[in-house]
């Protein structure tokens, strides 16, 4: 079973191994109250863990489980603090707890890092099998990194690398998009969708995604020199309106000598339950 742990929901669900995909009718989304107590919050995972198994009449087997950090994802021992998610857990053997609630041995949970699981996904079963050394990104609340080389998915780390006058997560992630748009306007935006539905007929919002394309550029400029990718994977909520910042990207690099192909991942929040899953047989993750 491959599980994504979120800030505000847990996603399971039954892979086939073999032909590298989900069993649909097993698909469990549930949502979780990431600062409420840690009982609360194991019943829910357990609940939607044991739903899915439940719904293809499969025992429950091996789990891996794409988690945010920081975490001891050997050990299970969750050090999340200040991320306004799972406070209750600081400090906690979380694989244990998960364990002793499923009555099933540790041995059956593999936990790793949720955009190591990302890039995971993309090898396994999406956009990055024809590749042996990629870099990954998810954009979202948060932005995820990760590089795969030599059969091996590492954690980048990159979210809170010195970047123009902050850290890079300050100026890839949801954030920044509302930010910037407050900044222009004095108006407040809900997502970046919303934002995006606007391009066509607002110049405002065609100039953020302008700034947002260079910005990009300038970060996967560094990150793809430091590892010589052959090709970049991209995914993350903000990845649904590439086609207003992937052109001015793809400029950038060009003119920079940085021909590495950019795909958008069609796994997309499925990529990183595939990844989860898909590490237990490939052995991707270090």
């Amino acid at each position: 079973m491959g599980i994504d742990i979120g800030g505000s929901h847990i996603t399971a669900a039954v892979l086939d191994m073999q032909q590298r995909n989900i069993l649909k009718n097993s698909y469990t989304r549930e949502r979780v109250d990431s600062h409420g107590p840690t009982k609360q919050i194991i019943h829910t995972w357990c609940s939607a863990i044991k739903a899915a198994y439940k719904k293809v009449d499969i025992q429950i087997g091996r789990l891996g489980i794409a988690m945010p950090g920081p975490f001891d994802y050997d050990n299970g021992i969750s050090y999340i603090a200040g991320n306004d998610k799972y406070a209750a857990f600081y400090g906690l053997n979380v694989k244990d707890i998960l364990a002793s609630e499923l009555q099933i041995g540790q041995d059956q949970i593999l936990m790793s890092n949720d955009a190591a699981c990302f890039l995971a996904g993309e090898v396994f079963a999406g956009e990055a099998r024809a590749y042996q050394h990629l870099i990954g990104i998810t954009l979202g609340t948060g932005l995820g990194s990760a590089v795969y080389n030599q059969g091996k998915i590492d954690d980048a780390n990159l979210w809170c690398a010195p970047f123009l006058d902050g850290i890079t997560e300050d100026y890839l992630s949801t954030r920044w998009f509302l930010k910037r748009y407050y900044e222009l306007t004095g108006f407040n935006i809900l997502n970046v969708r919303e934002l995006a539905k606007l391009y066509d007929d607002n110049q405002t919002v065609r100039k953020i995604f302008t700034e947002f394309s260079h910005n990009l550029g300038l970060f996967l400029k560094k990150f793809q020199q430091d590892n010589a990718a052959e090709a970049i994977v991209i995914g993350g909520n903000i990845a649904n309106a590439s086609n207003r910042f992937i052109p001015g990207v793809v400029k950038y690099l060009h003119l920079q000598g940085i021909t590495s192909p950019i795909h958008i991942s069609k796994l997309n929040e499925d990529a990183a339950l595939v990844g989860a899953a898909g590490c237990w047989t490939v052995g991707l993750l270090t």
